[in-house]
Protein backbone atom coordinates (compact mmCIF):
# COMPACT_ATOMS: atom_id res chain seq x y z
CA UNK A 1 0.00 0.00 0.00
CA UNK A 2 0.88 3.47 -1.01
CA UNK A 3 1.55 6.10 2.05
CA UNK A 4 -1.16 8.99 1.57
CA UNK A 5 1.12 11.07 0.35
CA UNK A 6 2.44 9.31 -2.41
CA UNK A 7 0.47 10.02 -5.79
CA UNK A 8 2.76 7.18 -7.50
CA UNK A 9 5.44 4.70 -6.94
CA UNK A 10 7.26 6.50 -10.11
CA UNK A 11 6.91 9.66 -12.11
CA UNK A 12 8.59 9.32 -15.34
CA UNK A 13 9.00 12.68 -17.27
CA UNK A 14 8.34 12.50 -20.91
CA UNK A 15 6.74 10.01 -23.12
CA UNK A 16 9.28 8.78 -25.25
CA UNK A 17 9.87 5.41 -26.24
CA UNK A 18 12.30 4.94 -23.58
CA UNK A 19 10.22 6.40 -20.74
CA UNK A 20 7.27 4.42 -22.50
CA UNK A 21 8.93 0.77 -22.50
CA UNK A 22 10.41 1.65 -18.07
CA UNK A 23 6.95 2.55 -17.49
CA UNK A 24 6.07 -1.34 -18.78
CA UNK A 25 8.57 -2.82 -16.54
CA UNK A 26 7.27 -0.50 -13.53
CA UNK A 27 3.71 -1.69 -14.25
CA UNK A 28 4.56 -5.18 -14.93
CA UNK A 29 6.47 -5.10 -11.79
CA UNK A 30 3.31 -3.77 -9.57
CA UNK A 31 4.97 -0.38 -9.26
CA UNK A 32 2.33 2.03 -9.88
CA UNK A 33 3.77 4.96 -12.46
CA UNK A 34 2.47 7.99 -13.82
CA UNK A 35 3.99 9.25 -17.25
CA UNK A 36 3.78 13.24 -18.05
CA UNK A 37 4.08 14.49 -21.34
CA UNK A 38 4.60 18.06 -22.31
CA UNK A 39 3.06 17.39 -25.96
CA UNK A 40 -0.12 16.62 -26.64
CA UNK A 41 1.07 13.34 -28.43
CA UNK A 42 3.56 10.13 -27.10
CA UNK A 43 6.23 9.60 -28.88
CA UNK A 44 8.82 12.36 -28.90
CA UNK A 45 11.30 12.67 -32.45
CA UNK A 46 9.35 9.27 -33.12
CA UNK A 47 6.78 11.59 -34.81
CA UNK A 48 4.43 11.45 -37.73
CA UNK A 49 2.48 13.82 -40.08
CA UNK A 50 -0.47 13.26 -41.18
CA UNK A 51 -1.02 15.40 -44.74
CA UNK A 52 -4.05 14.20 -47.26
CA UNK A 53 -3.94 11.02 -46.24
CA UNK A 54 0.00 10.47 -46.30
CA UNK A 55 1.96 9.67 -43.15
CA UNK A 56 4.95 11.56 -43.17
CA UNK A 57 7.66 11.10 -40.29
CA UNK A 58 9.79 13.56 -39.26
CA UNK A 59 13.22 11.74 -39.28
CA UNK A 60 12.58 8.74 -41.10
CA UNK A 61 15.39 6.37 -39.15
CA UNK A 62 14.89 2.89 -40.57
CA UNK A 63 15.17 0.46 -38.53
CA UNK A 64 16.69 -2.91 -38.20
CA UNK A 65 14.49 -6.28 -38.62
CA UNK A 66 17.09 -8.09 -35.89
CA UNK A 67 17.09 -5.12 -33.23
CA UNK A 68 16.90 -7.32 -29.75
CA UNK A 69 15.38 -4.39 -28.32
CA UNK A 70 12.78 -4.19 -30.74
CA UNK A 71 12.27 -8.25 -29.69
CA UNK A 72 12.07 -7.86 -25.90
CA UNK A 73 10.39 -4.36 -25.17
CA UNK A 74 7.25 -5.01 -23.31
CA UNK A 75 4.13 -4.08 -25.49
CA UNK A 76 5.97 -4.14 -28.73
CA UNK A 77 4.24 -7.72 -29.65
CA UNK A 78 2.24 -6.76 -31.72
CA UNK A 79 4.69 -4.36 -33.76
CA UNK A 80 4.21 -4.99 -37.83
CA UNK A 81 7.73 -4.11 -39.40
CA UNK A 82 7.47 -4.41 -42.76
CA UNK A 83 10.90 -4.78 -44.71
CA UNK A 84 12.33 -3.45 -47.35
CA UNK A 85 13.76 -5.41 -49.94
CA UNK A 86 16.62 -7.84 -48.56
CA UNK A 87 20.09 -5.81 -48.51
CA UNK A 88 20.00 -2.31 -50.26
CA UNK A 89 20.65 -0.46 -53.67
CA UNK A 90 23.53 1.27 -54.47
CA UNK A 91 23.42 3.50 -57.57
CA UNK A 92 27.11 4.25 -58.67
CA UNK A 93 28.39 5.71 -61.56
CA UNK A 94 24.89 5.75 -62.85
CA UNK A 95 23.48 2.32 -62.46
CA UNK A 96 21.92 0.41 -59.41
CA UNK A 97 23.30 -2.59 -57.41
CA UNK A 98 21.85 -4.83 -55.05
CA UNK A 99 24.07 -5.40 -51.97
CA UNK A 100 22.55 -7.45 -49.11
CA UNK A 101 23.56 -9.62 -45.47
CA UNK A 102 21.90 -12.89 -44.78
CA UNK A 103 18.24 -12.78 -43.37
CA UNK A 104 20.24 -14.84 -40.46
CA UNK A 105 23.76 -15.77 -39.38
CA UNK A 106 23.31 -17.99 -36.75
CA UNK A 107 26.06 -20.62 -36.25
CA UNK A 108 27.57 -22.89 -38.94
CA UNK A 109 24.27 -22.43 -40.86
CA UNK A 110 24.00 -18.41 -40.73
CA UNK A 111 27.88 -18.43 -42.20
CA UNK A 112 27.23 -21.14 -45.37
CA UNK A 113 24.16 -19.13 -46.23
CA UNK A 114 26.07 -15.74 -46.02
CA UNK A 115 28.71 -16.85 -48.41
CA UNK A 116 26.18 -18.79 -50.84
CA UNK A 117 24.24 -15.35 -50.89
CA UNK A 118 27.52 -13.49 -51.82
CA UNK A 119 28.28 -16.15 -54.66
CA UNK A 120 25.12 -15.77 -55.93
CA UNK A 121 25.09 -11.96 -55.81
CA UNK A 122 28.40 -12.11 -57.51
CA UNK A 123 27.11 -14.14 -60.73
CA UNK A 124 23.73 -11.82 -60.86
CA UNK A 125 23.11 -10.91 -64.86
CA UNK A 126 24.76 -7.43 -65.33
CA UNK A 127 23.49 -4.24 -64.98
CA UNK A 128 21.69 -1.63 -66.86
CA UNK A 129 22.84 2.31 -67.00
CA UNK A 130 20.89 4.08 -65.46
CA UNK A 131 19.01 6.78 -68.36
CA UNK A 132 21.46 9.63 -69.15
CA UNK A 133 18.19 11.74 -69.74
CA UNK A 134 15.59 11.03 -67.36
CA UNK A 135 12.70 9.42 -68.78
CA UNK A 136 9.13 7.95 -67.68
CA UNK A 137 8.65 4.32 -68.61
CA UNK A 138 5.24 4.48 -70.75
CA UNK A 139 2.51 2.49 -68.93
CA UNK A 140 0.61 -0.22 -70.38
CA UNK A 141 -2.86 -0.83 -68.82
CA UNK A 142 -2.68 -3.84 -66.86
CA UNK A 143 0.99 -4.84 -67.16
CA UNK A 144 2.95 -3.63 -63.98
CA UNK A 145 6.01 -1.45 -65.02
CA UNK A 146 9.02 -3.14 -65.17
CA UNK A 147 11.74 -3.02 -62.54
CA UNK A 148 15.37 -2.24 -63.42
CA UNK A 149 18.04 -5.51 -63.48
CA UNK A 150 20.52 -4.75 -61.03
CA UNK A 151 23.71 -6.36 -60.15
CA UNK A 152 25.87 -6.75 -57.16
CA UNK A 153 29.11 -5.46 -58.66
CA UNK A 154 30.95 -1.92 -58.90
CA UNK A 155 30.45 -0.53 -55.20
CA UNK A 156 31.61 -3.92 -53.97
CA UNK A 157 34.59 -4.72 -56.18
CA UNK A 158 35.23 -8.07 -57.49
CA UNK A 159 33.96 -11.53 -56.84
CA UNK A 160 36.40 -12.09 -54.61
CA UNK A 161 35.78 -8.83 -52.54
CA UNK A 162 32.31 -9.55 -52.14
CA UNK A 163 32.98 -12.93 -50.77
CA UNK A 164 35.03 -11.02 -47.97
CA UNK A 165 32.60 -8.93 -47.33
CA UNK A 166 30.38 -11.54 -47.09
CA UNK A 167 32.50 -13.35 -44.50
CA UNK A 168 33.41 -10.39 -42.63
CA UNK A 169 29.70 -9.81 -42.34
CA UNK A 170 28.94 -13.18 -41.04
CA UNK A 171 31.56 -13.13 -38.18
CA UNK A 172 30.13 -9.70 -37.24
CA UNK A 173 26.58 -11.51 -37.11
CA UNK A 174 28.19 -13.93 -34.84
CA UNK A 175 30.40 -11.73 -32.48
CA UNK A 176 28.38 -11.11 -28.95
CA UNK A 177 27.88 -7.71 -28.20
CA UNK A 178 30.38 -7.46 -25.13
CA UNK A 179 32.71 -8.66 -27.15
CA UNK A 180 32.04 -5.88 -29.86
CA UNK A 181 31.78 -3.55 -26.85
CA UNK A 182 35.10 -4.37 -25.81
CA UNK A 183 37.05 -3.77 -29.03
CA UNK A 184 39.68 -0.72 -29.24
CA UNK A 185 37.44 2.54 -29.99
CA UNK A 186 37.85 4.69 -32.97
CA UNK A 187 35.69 6.61 -35.09
CA UNK A 188 33.59 4.86 -37.81
CA UNK A 189 35.35 6.01 -40.71
CA UNK A 190 39.07 5.20 -39.09
CA UNK A 191 38.21 1.82 -38.23
CA UNK A 192 36.93 0.98 -41.84
CA UNK A 193 40.37 0.75 -43.11
CA UNK A 194 41.61 -1.49 -40.86
CA UNK A 195 38.92 -4.04 -41.45
CA UNK A 196 41.09 -5.84 -44.21
CA UNK A 197 38.65 -5.08 -47.18
CA UNK A 198 39.33 -3.17 -50.42
CA UNK A 199 38.88 0.95 -50.65
CA UNK A 200 36.11 0.18 -53.09
CA UNK A 201 33.98 -2.06 -50.85
CA UNK A 202 34.17 0.75 -48.07
CA UNK A 203 33.67 3.82 -49.91
CA UNK A 204 30.74 2.12 -52.32
CA UNK A 205 28.92 0.30 -49.66
CA UNK A 206 30.02 0.18 -46.17
CA UNK A 207 30.25 4.21 -45.80
CA UNK A 208 26.61 5.09 -47.29
CA UNK A 209 25.19 1.86 -45.49
CA UNK A 210 26.96 3.02 -41.98
CA UNK A 211 25.84 6.96 -42.82
CA UNK A 212 22.37 5.65 -43.37
CA UNK A 213 22.38 3.27 -39.77
CA UNK A 214 23.95 6.23 -38.25
CA UNK A 215 22.69 9.32 -39.46
CA UNK A 216 25.98 10.63 -39.33
CA UNK A 217 27.18 11.04 -43.14
CA UNK A 218 31.30 11.82 -41.70
CA UNK A 219 31.20 8.54 -39.44
CA UNK A 220 32.58 10.03 -36.57
CA UNK A 221 30.10 7.86 -34.58
CA UNK A 222 32.73 5.56 -32.07
CA UNK A 223 33.50 2.37 -33.81
CA UNK A 224 31.65 0.33 -31.50
CA UNK A 225 28.36 1.72 -32.19
CA UNK A 226 28.78 1.25 -35.38
CA UNK A 227 29.50 -1.99 -35.18
CA UNK A 228 26.20 -3.15 -33.11
CA UNK A 229 24.29 -1.17 -35.86
CA UNK A 230 26.13 -3.32 -38.79
CA UNK A 231 26.10 -6.73 -36.54
CA UNK A 232 22.01 -5.70 -36.70
CA UNK A 233 22.28 -5.29 -40.37
CA UNK A 234 23.81 -8.76 -40.85
CA UNK A 235 22.11 -10.56 -38.56
CA UNK A 236 18.34 -9.39 -40.19
CA UNK A 237 17.11 -6.26 -42.82
CA UNK A 238 16.03 -3.08 -42.84
CA UNK A 239 12.22 -2.13 -42.04
CA UNK A 240 9.86 0.26 -41.39
CA UNK A 241 6.70 0.14 -38.89
CA UNK A 242 3.45 -0.07 -39.94
CA UNK A 243 1.34 3.02 -40.03
CA UNK A 244 4.51 5.84 -39.83
CA UNK A 245 7.21 5.91 -36.88
CA UNK A 246 4.46 6.87 -34.07
CA UNK A 247 3.47 3.61 -34.47
CA UNK A 248 6.24 2.23 -31.64
CA UNK A 249 4.85 4.86 -29.27
CA UNK A 250 1.39 4.65 -29.22
CA UNK A 251 1.45 1.13 -29.54
CA UNK A 252 3.60 1.16 -26.17
CA UNK A 253 1.42 3.93 -24.34
CA UNK A 254 -1.67 2.14 -25.01
CA UNK A 255 -0.87 -1.37 -23.88
CA UNK A 256 0.20 0.93 -20.36
CA UNK A 257 -3.00 0.83 -17.98
CA UNK A 258 -5.79 3.23 -18.33
CA UNK A 259 -4.93 6.80 -17.03
CA UNK A 260 -1.07 6.31 -16.77
CA UNK A 261 0.06 8.57 -19.75
CA UNK A 262 -0.80 12.07 -19.12
CA UNK A 263 -0.30 14.84 -22.03
CA UNK A 264 -0.33 18.48 -21.67
CA UNK A 265 1.45 18.25 -18.53
CA UNK A 266 4.86 20.49 -18.63
CA UNK A 267 7.31 19.31 -15.95
CA UNK A 268 9.52 22.38 -14.54
CA UNK A 269 11.44 20.88 -11.80
CA UNK A 270 12.15 17.55 -10.20
CA UNK A 271 13.63 16.02 -6.98
CA UNK A 272 13.68 12.24 -5.27
CA UNK A 273 10.49 12.26 -4.37
CA UNK A 274 8.19 15.40 -6.19
CA UNK A 275 7.42 16.40 -9.72
CA UNK A 276 6.75 20.24 -9.83
CA UNK A 277 4.44 20.80 -12.78
CA UNK A 278 3.56 24.34 -14.70
CA UNK A 279 -0.36 23.86 -14.45
CA UNK A 280 -1.26 21.09 -11.91
CA UNK A 281 0.96 21.38 -9.17
CA UNK A 282 3.05 19.10 -7.08
CA UNK A 283 2.82 15.44 -7.79
CA UNK A 284 4.49 13.47 -4.88
CA UNK A 285 6.21 10.36 -5.36
CA UNK A 286 8.95 7.57 -4.57
CA UNK A 287 11.19 8.02 -7.48
CA UNK A 288 11.59 10.00 -10.62
CA UNK A 289 12.58 8.96 -13.74
CA UNK A 290 13.52 12.44 -16.33
CA UNK A 291 12.69 10.03 -19.88
CA UNK A 292 13.25 13.60 -22.01
CA UNK A 293 15.58 14.42 -24.78
CA UNK A 294 19.48 15.08 -23.97
CA UNK A 295 18.62 19.15 -23.41
CA UNK A 296 15.09 18.61 -22.07
CA UNK A 297 16.54 16.33 -19.25
CA UNK A 298 19.56 18.95 -18.73
CA UNK A 299 17.10 21.98 -17.70
CA UNK A 300 15.86 19.77 -15.47
CA UNK A 301 19.11 18.25 -14.24
CA UNK A 302 21.77 20.52 -13.77
CA UNK A 303 25.42 19.65 -14.65
CA UNK A 304 23.70 16.42 -17.07
CA UNK A 305 25.74 16.74 -20.10
CA UNK A 306 24.73 17.50 -23.53
CA UNK A 307 25.94 15.80 -26.71
CA UNK A 308 26.60 16.99 -30.31
CA UNK A 309 23.81 16.19 -32.58
CA UNK A 310 23.12 15.02 -35.87
CA UNK A 311 21.08 17.37 -37.71
CA UNK A 312 18.33 15.39 -40.05
CA UNK A 313 16.43 16.67 -42.74
CA UNK A 314 13.85 14.64 -44.63
CA UNK A 315 11.73 15.40 -47.82
CA UNK A 316 8.73 14.00 -48.66
CA UNK A 317 7.32 13.60 -52.13
CA UNK A 318 4.28 12.22 -53.72
CA UNK A 319 3.95 11.33 -57.63
CA UNK A 320 1.51 9.00 -59.26
CA UNK A 321 4.45 7.73 -61.48
CA UNK A 322 6.91 6.10 -59.20
CA UNK A 323 10.43 4.92 -59.62
CA UNK A 324 10.29 1.28 -60.38
CA UNK A 325 12.88 0.37 -57.75
CA UNK A 326 10.37 -1.63 -55.74
CA UNK A 327 10.43 -1.75 -51.83
CA UNK A 328 13.95 -0.89 -51.88
CA UNK A 329 16.21 1.47 -49.62
CA UNK A 330 18.89 3.54 -52.14
CA UNK A 331 21.98 4.80 -50.99
CA UNK A 332 24.29 6.87 -53.16
CA UNK A 333 27.36 4.98 -53.14
CA UNK A 334 29.06 8.21 -55.16
CA UNK A 335 27.68 11.01 -52.44
CA UNK A 336 27.06 13.18 -55.92
CA UNK A 337 24.34 14.96 -54.27
CA UNK A 338 22.37 15.94 -50.64
CA UNK A 339 20.14 12.48 -50.61
CA UNK A 340 22.16 9.77 -48.15
CA UNK A 341 19.03 7.58 -48.95
CA UNK A 342 15.51 7.67 -50.38
CA UNK A 343 13.23 5.25 -50.69
CA UNK A 344 9.63 4.59 -52.26
CA UNK A 345 8.19 4.06 -48.85
CA UNK A 346 4.51 3.42 -49.87
CA UNK A 347 5.83 0.34 -51.56
CA UNK A 348 7.01 -0.76 -48.41
CA UNK A 349 4.46 0.64 -46.00
CA UNK A 350 1.09 0.93 -48.53
CA UNK A 351 -0.30 2.20 -45.57
CA UNK A 352 1.36 5.79 -45.85
CA UNK A 353 -0.09 7.09 -48.94
CA UNK A 354 -3.92 6.77 -50.44
CA UNK A 355 -4.35 4.65 -53.32
CA UNK A 356 -2.81 5.63 -56.59
CA UNK A 357 -0.16 8.11 -55.05
CA UNK A 358 3.12 6.98 -54.20
CA UNK A 359 5.18 8.83 -51.42
CA UNK A 360 8.85 9.31 -51.73
CA UNK A 361 10.79 9.80 -48.67
CA UNK A 362 14.21 10.79 -49.15
CA UNK A 363 16.98 11.84 -45.92
CA UNK A 364 19.52 14.91 -45.98
CA UNK A 365 21.80 14.45 -43.08
CA UNK A 366 23.87 17.13 -41.78
CA UNK A 367 23.39 20.47 -43.01
CA UNK A 368 20.98 21.27 -45.63
CA UNK A 369 21.77 22.92 -48.72
CA UNK A 370 19.93 26.42 -49.01
CA UNK A 371 16.92 25.46 -51.51
CA UNK A 372 16.67 21.96 -50.34
CA UNK A 373 13.66 21.25 -52.06
CA UNK A 374 15.72 22.10 -55.64
CA UNK A 375 18.60 20.10 -54.48
CA UNK A 376 17.27 17.49 -53.49
CA UNK A 377 14.85 16.85 -56.92
CA UNK A 378 17.98 16.85 -59.03
CA UNK A 379 19.97 14.71 -56.86
CA UNK A 380 16.83 12.11 -56.57
CA UNK A 381 16.36 12.71 -60.51
CA UNK A 382 20.06 11.41 -61.22
CA UNK A 383 19.34 8.33 -58.55
CA UNK A 384 16.10 6.52 -60.15
CA UNK A 385 16.70 7.91 -63.52
CA UNK A 386 13.21 9.38 -63.83
CA UNK A 387 12.24 13.59 -64.41
CA UNK A 388 10.68 14.93 -60.52
CA UNK A 389 9.99 18.35 -61.81
CA UNK A 390 6.36 17.24 -61.53
CA UNK A 391 6.62 15.89 -58.43
CA UNK A 392 4.47 17.09 -55.51
CA UNK A 393 6.21 18.48 -52.27
CA UNK A 394 4.46 17.09 -49.21
CA UNK A 395 6.62 18.15 -46.28
CA UNK A 396 10.49 19.15 -45.36
CA UNK A 397 11.07 18.34 -41.76
CA UNK A 398 14.53 19.56 -40.32
CA UNK A 399 15.61 18.52 -37.23
CA UNK A 400 18.60 20.34 -35.59
CA UNK A 401 18.85 17.37 -33.05
CA UNK A 402 17.61 14.69 -34.88
CA UNK A 403 20.26 11.92 -32.75
CA UNK A 404 22.80 12.58 -30.24
CA UNK A 405 26.52 12.10 -31.46
CA UNK A 406 28.59 9.40 -30.15
CA UNK A 407 31.97 10.12 -31.16
CA UNK A 408 34.90 8.27 -29.08
CA UNK A 409 35.13 7.98 -26.52
CA UNK A 410 31.59 6.64 -25.79
CA UNK A 411 30.50 5.32 -22.92
CA UNK A 412 27.60 3.38 -24.42
CA UNK A 413 26.00 2.17 -20.57
CA UNK A 414 26.29 5.87 -18.67
CA UNK A 415 24.72 5.86 -15.68
CA UNK A 416 21.14 6.10 -15.47
CA UNK A 417 20.65 5.98 -11.60
CA UNK A 418 21.73 9.52 -10.24
CA UNK A 419 20.85 8.99 -6.53
CA UNK A 420 18.29 6.99 -4.88
CA UNK A 421 15.34 7.94 -6.34
CA UNK A 422 16.72 10.10 -9.28
CA UNK A 423 17.11 8.11 -12.86
CA UNK A 424 17.29 9.69 -16.21
CA UNK A 425 16.95 7.28 -19.41
CA UNK A 426 17.39 8.20 -23.22
CA UNK A 427 19.39 7.52 -26.44
CA UNK A 428 21.87 10.29 -25.24
CA UNK A 429 22.57 7.66 -21.76
CA UNK A 430 22.93 4.74 -24.46
CA UNK A 431 23.51 4.30 -28.13
CA UNK A 432 21.68 6.40 -30.41
CA UNK A 433 18.31 5.43 -31.91
CA UNK A 434 15.55 3.39 -31.13
CA UNK A 435 18.00 0.59 -29.77
CA UNK A 436 19.69 2.43 -27.42
CA UNK A 437 16.17 4.93 -26.10
CA UNK A 438 14.73 0.97 -25.97
CA UNK A 439 17.94 -0.56 -23.96
CA UNK A 440 18.18 2.49 -21.77
CA UNK A 441 14.92 2.23 -20.22
CA UNK A 442 15.03 -1.35 -19.41
CA UNK A 443 18.25 -0.31 -17.65
CA UNK A 444 16.53 2.87 -15.81
CA UNK A 445 13.71 0.45 -14.86
CA UNK A 446 15.84 -2.19 -13.42
CA UNK A 447 17.55 0.24 -11.37
CA UNK A 448 14.73 1.86 -9.76
CA UNK A 449 12.86 -1.91 -9.28
CA UNK A 450 16.26 -2.81 -7.27
CA UNK A 451 16.00 0.57 -4.90
CA UNK A 452 12.75 0.30 -4.80
CA UNK A 453 12.65 -3.52 -3.32
CA UNK A 454 9.73 -5.89 -1.97
CA UNK A 455 7.78 -2.72 -1.23
CA UNK A 456 9.58 -1.03 1.19
CA UNK A 457 9.11 2.74 1.44
CA UNK A 458 12.45 4.62 -0.18
CA UNK A 459 12.03 7.66 1.57
CA UNK A 460 10.72 9.14 5.01
CA UNK A 461 9.06 12.49 5.16
CA UNK A 462 12.23 14.57 4.53
CA UNK A 463 12.59 17.86 2.10
CA UNK A 464 12.43 16.68 -1.18
CA UNK A 465 16.21 16.77 -2.58
CA UNK A 466 16.35 18.71 -5.60
CA UNK A 467 18.22 17.89 -9.25
CA UNK A 468 21.10 20.25 -7.81
CA UNK A 469 21.96 17.86 -4.97
CA UNK A 470 21.77 15.33 -7.43
CA UNK A 471 24.44 16.77 -10.03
Amino acid sequence: MLEPAYQADVVVVGAGIAGLVAAHRLTSAGVTTTVLEAAHAVGGRMATEKVDGFRLDRIGQVLSTACPELRRAPGLEGLALLPFAPGVLLHSEGRHHRAGAPTSARGARGARGALHAVRALASAPRSVPAPRRPVVAARVPGRPVPVPRTRAGAPLGTAVDQARLGAALTRLAGTPVERLLARPELSAARALAGRGLPPRTIDGFLRPLLAALLCDPDLTTSSRVADLALRDFARGGLGLPEGGAEALPELLARRLPPGTVRTGVRVTSVATNAVTTAEHGVVRCRAVLVATDARAAAELLPGLRVPDFHPVTVVHHTTDEPPATGASLLLDADRGGPVAHTAVVSHVDPSRAPVGRALVSSTVLGPPPPDVDTAVRIHLSRLYGTPTTRWETLAVHHTPEAVPAMRPPHDPRRPVRLLAGLYVCGDHRDTSGVRGALHSGHRASAAILADLGAGRPMHAAEPPRTADAAA
